[in-house]
């Protein structure tokens, strides 16, 4: 099997996050940085469908040049070779502009799956494995929890609410955005990591891709600002009968604190 991995690099979870001086991300000078929770269980599901049914493990990243480590990281656990999208030309964060450069560097390569984390613990929209299916008119699942490869097919099972499940197969080529907690994630070895040193990393831009250069700095989606919550509190002493109470209670919980 021919698999893709999308990783993304994001604030390590402990960070002390600033929001910058244009007020519509966080200050990137000083933070550390690792792999996406989720993109994690995604590299550790393709090499082990790699080693249970043999083939290629393909890492694609978007991102500056510090995303290089996870790049190493990815390698270094077992993956044969990787594509580097310098995303220098991009300054939109609209997900479908993300999508679209992903599937253009994938297209060509004849993935038999694509598998990416269900989020990224930053932006949160859970929309690029989705859109880079639509792109490339490819089957897709989300919250996949466990997969089977046969026949040409895949069955994965799905995490729904409230505990329940759903099992659905596709056909191959397909792309499954993967949950959290699928697996065992492994550690890379001192032998992978002295063999990541030799393995291909291809770098291409987004305009080499054929992304038109207006797209990069436009798209439909537009991040305006982005602020921390200010703590406040505030004391409401409710009178009169206990109905005109109680339907007083009712209109604050529902309109005000808007709990109901």
């Amino acid at each position: 099997m021919k698999i893709a991995i999308l990783l993304k690099q994001v604030p390590v979870k402990d960070a002390t996050l600033k929001i910058d001086g244009n007020g519509t991300w966080i200050d990137e000078s000083d933070l550390q940085f690792e792999i996406n929770e989720s993109d994690h269980f995604g590299l550790e599901e393709a090499l082990r469908l790699k080693e249970k049914h043999g083939g290629e493990v393909v890492v694609v990243t978007m991102g500056p040049e510090r995303v290089r480590e996870a790049i190493k990281q990815a390698l270094a656990k077992g993956a044969d070779r990787a594509i580097y999208i310098n995303d220098s030309e991009v300054s939109t964060p609209d997900p479908q502009v993300h999508a679209r450069i992903l599937a253009a560097a994938l297209k060509d390569e004849g993935f038999d799956l694509i598998l990416s984390g269900l989020q990224s613990d930053d932006y949160g929209y859970g929309q690029t494995g989705v859109l880079v299916a639509a792109e490339l008119g490819m089957a897709h699942a989300t919250l996949v929890m466990e997969t089977d490869v046969q026949d040409g097919k895949i069955k994965v099972k799905r995490e729904l609410e409230s505990g329940w499940f759903q099992y659905v197969e596709l056909p191959l080529p397909a792309v499954l955005t993967i949950q959290s907690g699928l697996n065992q994630i492994r550690y890379a070895t001192i032998k992978g990591i002295m063999a990541a040193k030799r393995k291909e990393i291809r770098e291409v831009s987004p305009t080499e891709l054929g992304i038109d250069a207006a797209e990069l700095q436009g798209g439909a989606f537009a991040l305006e600002k982005i602020y921390v919550p200010q703590k406040t509190k505030e004391t409401a002493v409710l009178e009169g009968d206990a109905k005109e109470i109680v339907s007083a209670l009712v209109d604050k919980l529902k309109n005000e604190a808007k709990v109901l």
